[in-house]
């Protein structure tokens, strides 16, 4: 399955270069525009804000856009200054900003979804729009002529996106911890395979498509580096939150993988050390140091007169123990 890694602490902090105070509602997507001393922001105030350095050295909206219901999460392509935004409402907007980032046109419109947009992705490459949602559907949307393509039902909610131009796979985290492969064609969707490894649902998704690995991170505040391209089936797993991990950003350059989570933390991961697998997680019906019956175990329960617990896993040998 994954072997088990924890950071080592540094003495090194982040140093704080910039703080843009916004609404007290919740900022749902944030982003830094490339080459610009700017920051595009959509929250649950129902607004889309583009944020630019001033000369005082503040930042200030450049573009305030007021929307009739929240902003859930948003994606933005630095070439092309489109701007895609999913609502609450399930549909999603795309917006062309102006090379000042001073103006945002309206582009097209999509009813894509019946309830709240949780990830958009714009692919250059395809002129391409894919989107997720709360009601279990993923869509992808032809951006030259602003219509659907196709859509396909998912198992459970899809809680975020990636997606590989070369192969046209996309990769989809869900709700029930799962992260599943799609090909996508014009007009249909192909299961390839589905990985399963967090207990928790999936939070954050990056794609490197250099080295071919894919992370995922979850509210189990665990982070796993599927290794795609070696097609051995690698996992490993990252263990330095102590909550949910809510964002994850890979830099080829230095081969660093850069996390935050809910608990306030940012961990820099170097993902050149060499680390080592462990075996495949085992199932059994008790537990296989102390023989202690699991939960589900009526019978050893009932013969030897005692409460079944709950199964972990050694992350060491991969056997099912219980937590004492």
């Amino acid at each position: 399955m994954a072997a088990e890694t924890q950071p080592r602490a540094q003495a090194r902090k982040p140093v704080l270069l910039s703080k843009i105070e916004t609404s007290q509602e919740l900022v749902n997507t944030a982003v830094i525009i490339p080459k610009e001393d700017g920051v595009i922001s959509v929250s649950d105030d129902r607004t889309i804000r583009v944020w630019l350095k001033r000369d005082s050295g503040q930042y200030w909206p450049s573009v305030y856009h007021s929307m009739p219901v929240s902003c859930s999460c948003m994606s933005f392509n630095p070439e092309t200054r489109r701007l895609s935004v999913g609502m609450d409402s399930g549909v999603v907007l795309d917006f062309i900003l102006s090379e000042d980032y001073n103006k945002m046109t309206p582009a097209h419109t999509y009813q894509a979804h019946s309830s709240r947009v949780t990830a958009v992705l714009f692919v250059l490459e395809m002129e391409w729009l894919l989107s997720a949602a709360q009601d279990r559907t993923l869509c992808w949307h032809c951006t030259e002529r602003g219509h659907l393509l196709g859509s396909h039902r998912t198992a459970a909610w899809v809680t975020r996106i990636q997606f590989d131009v070369e192969t046209r796979h996309v990769f989809v985290g869900e709700q029930s911890g799962q992260v599943t492969i799609f090909k996508l064609d014009a007009d249909t969707c192909s299961l390839v395979t589905t990985f399963k490894g967090h207990t928790g649902s999936v939070s954050a998704l990056c794609w490197d498509s250099m080295q071919r690995v894919l992370f995922s991170g979850s509210s189990d505040r665990s982070i796993i580096m599927w290794d795609i391209g070696g097609r051995k089936g690698t996992a490993i797993e990252l263990q330095g939150h102590n909550d949910r991990v809510q964002g994850l950003c890979y830099a080829p350059h230095t081969r660093q993988l850069i996390s935050c989570g809910s608990d306030g933390g940012i961990v820099i991961w170097d993902m050149e050390v060499d680390r080592q697998e462990t075996p495949e997680w085992l199932d059994s019906d008790s537990c296989q140091k102390c023989e202690q019956p699991f939960f589900w175990n009526f019978k050893q329960m009932w013969d030897s007169k005692k409460i079944g617990l709950r199964q972990h896993h050694c992350r060491r040998c991969g056997k099912a123990v219980c937590g004492n």
